[in-house]
């Protein structure tokens, strides 16, 4: 166990670890609610308006996906790690390209060397602050697709066998690429398939590109770029657990597009990875009540964030 349980008592961390399947598969059955909703919206009322809304709707629980994902990885949804993995591959991970499994190990790895040259993730906060208009260019990027463009190519040419940054078939036939994709993304080619076969029924089969594959290559790119800004970026002390990372105090429309399942409640994660998303809110007043946190990083909301990342003054990035 790691050596932060020591900010809390025994009794405190009993109640924090406890799993109830129920809340966890829940999360689950929320998520995947508002995505049929919006899907049903739009085919009822197809036009502009329904569009948008399911393109933000969807766009942010691609986001609340991936963190179910997280915590399915993590073992905090079910109470066996293959009953974790089932339900985390079929019901988040394999709708968007990814494994559970896989994640797992990359993620372990940025828990393990958070802000070390060993983080996977370091790149993704090391840059910061940024400039804004370094900003903004990165946010068109996103919601031009580019972003995502570069995430899916690298993804399929990763389940094809191929180099992530290669060029071509590397020599190999069409035919062999394509069969080892299928043989890696059995579970994303079923779960796509079905959604796509569903709109089709409900004669709306656009809303599968307009609905899904559009805000996995826009929308989402953008709301998890914030998602990682607001977890690592601009930080004050990476050798201080309490520092390296950072919560961020959400409204409930920042929880709702932004930080679903708790997701702003990083710093505590980091901390205790053994608590599920639903009990890092009561992990967040603990360490309050403990004066814990008097000294932590933590923000008052995704615009103060935005503030500490985007500080950079714009004769710097011209300087440079």
């Amino acid at each position: 166990m790691s050596t932060t349980t020591r900010y809390l008592s025994d009794a405190q961390l009993a109640e924090l670890r406890r799993l109830s399947p129920l809340r966890g598969l829940g999360s689950f059955a929320f998520t995947w609610a508002l995505i049929a909703s919006s899907f049903v919206l739009y085919c009822r009322w197809p036009g502009v308006l329904t569009f948008l809304v399911m393109w933000v709707v969807v766009s942010t629980r691609h986001l609340a996906l991936a963190i179910l994902m997280h915590e399915a990885a993590h073992c905090l949804v079910l109470r066996s790690k293959r009953a974790n993995e089932l339900v985390g591959n079929w019901l988040a991970a394999y709708p968007t390209m990814v494994k559970t499994e896989v994640y797992r190990a990359y993620h372990l790895v940025h828990h393990r060397e958070t802000w070390t040259d060993a983080d996977p993730d370091l790149e993704l906060a090391k840059p910061f602050p940024i400039t804004r208009s370094s900003f903004w260019r990165k946010v068109l990027r996103d919601l031009t697709g580019q972003t995502g463009w570069q995430r899916y190519r690298m993804l399929a040419r990763l389940s094809s066998g191929l180099s992530p940054k290669g060029q071509g078939l590397e020599g190999r036939s069409l035919g062999s690429v394509l069969r080892d994709f299928v043989a890696t993304q059995r579970g994303f080619l079923i779960t796509n398939g079905a959604m796509l076969a569903a709109l089709t029924a409900a004669g709306h089969p656009e809303a599968y590109l307009l609905g899904w594959v559009l805000p996995a290559f826009t929308g989402y790119s953008l709301v998890l770029r914030l998602r990682s800004i607001a977890e690592h970026a601009a930080i004050d002390d990476a050798a201080d657990p309490l520092r390296n990372t950072r919560t961020t105090i959400a409204s409930l429309p920042e929880r709702l597009f932004l930080a679903p399942h708790n997701v702003n409640f990083h710093l505590e994660h980091h901390l205790f990875m053994f608590v599920p998303h639903y009990r890092l809110p009561a992990a967040h007043r603990m360490l309050l009540k403990a004066g814990v946190l008097d000294d932590a990083e933590i923000a008052s909301g995704y615009l103060d964030v935005l503030r500490r990342a985007t500080s950079k003054p714009e004769s710097a990035e011209s300087a440079a």
